[in-house]
C-alpha cells in the first residue's frame, strides 16, 4: 500500500486529473474519480483509521499533511492547492462527489466508503 501512495503529489497530476478534466469537458460522470482523489487527501492526514501515524511518502509530504489537517473545518482545502489541482476547485461536478466520499471516509472509514461507492 505505501508504494502504492508513494509520490502522489508527481503521479495525480500526470495521470487521473486529465482523465477527470476530459470526463468533466464530456459530461461524464467523475464521481469514482474524486473518490480516488478525496482518498489520497485522507491519506494525507497522516493517520489510519486506527489513530495510528502514517508515513507520507512525497515530496510535498509536509505540504500536504498541512494542508490536509484543515479538512475537518474546510473539506475542500486539499483540492484548493491550485498548484496541483488548477481550476478543479471551481467545478462542482468534481467537487460535490468529492466532498462526499471525504466525509464518507472519516466517518464511516474506507470499507462501508468503498461499498458504497461500488453499488
Amino acid at each position: 500500500m505505501a508504494r502504492l501512495c508513494a509520490e502522489t503529489s508527481d503521479r495525480m497530476p500526470k495521470f487521473v486529473l486529465p482523465v477527470v478534466r476530459e470526463n468533466l469537458a464530456a459530461g461524464r460522470d467523475v464521481r469514482l474519480a474524486a473518490a480516488v482523489v478525496a482518498s489520497w487527501a485522507h491519506y494525507a492526514e497522516g493517520v489510519d483509521e486506527e489513530g495510528q501515524p502514517i508515513e507520507i511518502v512525497d515530496r510535498l509530504a509536509d505540504q500536504l499533511k498541512a494542508i490536509a489537517g484543515t479538512q475537518g473545518t474546510d473539506p475542500t482545502a486539499f483540492i484548493a492547492n491550485r498548484e496541483l489541482f488548477g481550476d478543479l476547485i471551481d467545478e462542482p461536478g468534481f467537487v460535490e462527489p468529492y466532498v462526499a466520499t471525504l466525509n464518507s471516509l472519516r466517518t464511516l472509514g474506507a470499507r462501508a466508503t468503498l461499498e458504497a461507492l461500488a453499488t
